[in-house]
């Protein structure tokens, strides 16, 4: 089974405020007799699902475009975390399976905080992470963090300490995740972000496959 978590890319997907919102401009369309349908793009790299570049909150860093594959690409694991919105999500609000129930975490772990429901209307108090969780998941190997919100750091966030925590660690990052209705479990992560060189972030189409 597939589970599609890209939410749709139309002119009422939500930005960042103060951002590029996207915008459609028809060149040609074979509805009103051309030849062809001939569409331009305009918008934001951070649309959506989307992956960091590191040199969106580093410098000097890589690009998106430079970035590994690996870290879209692999076993990744669902996690809900129990977190109220504008707080930070620790390792004490991860709903982990008991120990002794299989292999908990995967080098690349989602986390659902269900504190931006609708990517569509911004709320601006959705919940980001501590920078300890970062310092917890990557002490257990994880390579990728992803969040269901439009960053891992709080909107009103100035100094951004979850993005210096995973800059620290060398780690990736997935943000805008529409993980509404999937269930939580392991699965094999496909989000593979455009080889945008020298780009601060990319848009990706991010799905879930089961294992089984």
């Amino acid at each position: 089974m597939i589970y599609d978590i890209t939410p749709p890319i139309t002119d009422a997907l939500a930005v960042w405020p103060g951002d590029t919102p996207m915008s459609r401009e028809v060149l040609c369309d074979m509805a009103t007799g051309a030849p062809i349908t001939l569409s331009t793009l305009r918008s934001t790299v951070h649309l959506g699902a989307h992956a960091d570049g590191p040199n969106h909150y580093a410098h000097p860093a890589a690009g998106i475009g430079e970035r590994r594959l690996e870290h879209y690409l692999g076993p990744c694991v669902l996690i809900d975390a129990d977190v109220p919105r504008g707080g930070r999500v620790g390792v004490e609000h991860l709903r982990l399976p008991p120990r002794g129930s299989g292999l908990v975490v995967q080098p690349r772990v989602l986390i659902r905080t269900g504190t931006f429901p609708d990517p569509r209307s911004w709320n601006a108090d959705f919940a980001g992470l501590e920078p300890a969780l970062v310092d917890w998941l990557a002490g257990q190997r994880v390579i990728t963090v992803g969040i269901d919100t439009p960053s891992v750091d709080l909107q009103d966030s100035k100094d951004l300490p979850a993005h210096t925590a995973i800059a620290r660690h060398d780690m990736a990052i997935l943000e805008g995740l529409a993980l509404s209705g999937v269930p939580a479990g392991v699965y094999e992560l496909i989000a593979l972000p455009l080889r945008l060189m020298g780009f601060d972030a990319s848009p990706v189409r991010a799905v879930l496959r089961t294992l089984d």
